[in-house]
């Protein structure tokens, strides 16, 4: 049986980086490009007309931010993944980018091979973050201290542990194993760790701790 193909809109400003990845997607059977953009208006534009599964987006554009662009689309589009392409490692980027609905965020620097991955994951309604770009967060975490923050004083100190495990990129069942509770336990905990810091998705939490976290020697 056919599987059936995952559609994608191309966001970036140089036509060359895009007829590259172009290419690299339309030689897997199971991936489409349905448009190209190079401005957060063509992006939103494009988007809306093709409704696309998947935006492969870059973070900087002519007019503006990828992330603003982001932000406008998922707010229109449910279903749309967007998984954010950048030159740069950049922390306040990666957490706005989470917190603008991004699904996945990746360096430009990336294999042809793991690019396709990444998609599929994305398309898949799964979230990825490329592990160059999220071992700076999960320093600043782990040497970090938590700032003062009214949503996360919410948690309680079981909470508090599972969200850290979150950040660190743990499933539910390692998370499960390592706390010594069945998988389901850690689901609900999550849940309520989610509704309690008023976000959707498992990234965005680990976004918003890193966000309220400071590194010893850094202004708060």
């Amino acid at each position: 049986m056919a599987t059936e193909r995952i559609r994608i809109l191309l966001v970036d400003d140089h036509e060359v980086v895009r007829d590259g990845v172009k290419s690299l997607i339309n030689a897997n059977d199971d991936l489409t490009v349905v448009g190209e953009a190079g401005s957060v208006r063509e992006a939103i534009d494009q988007a809306m007309r093709t409704k696309p599964d998947v935006v492969v987006m870059d973070v900087r554009l002519a007019d503006g931010s990828g992330i603003e662009a982001t932000r406008e689309i998922r707010a229109r589009l449910e279903k749309t993944q967007v998984l954010m392409l950048t030159s740069f490692a950049d922390d306040e980027a990666l957490f706005a980018s989470i917190m603008a609905g991004a699904a996945g965020y990746v360096l430009k620097q990336i294999r042809g091979g793991e690019l396709v991955r990444a998609i599929r994951e994305v398309g898949a309604g799964r979230s990825l973050l490329d592990p160059g770009v999220t071992k700076s967060v999960l320093e600043r975490l782990r040497k970090g201290k938590t700032m003062r923050d009214e949503k996360l004083s919410r948690l309680s100190a079981q909470e508090e542990r599972i969200l850290t495990l979150v950040s660190q990129g743990l499933t539910n069942g390692q998370i499960g194993k390592q706390l010594k509770l069945a998988e389901k336990t850690v689901k609900n905990y999550v849940s309520t760790i989610l509704s309690k810091l008023e976000v959707a998705r498992r990234a965005e939490a680990a976004a918003y701790l890193a966000r309220h976290t400071t590194t010893p020697g850094a202004h708060s």
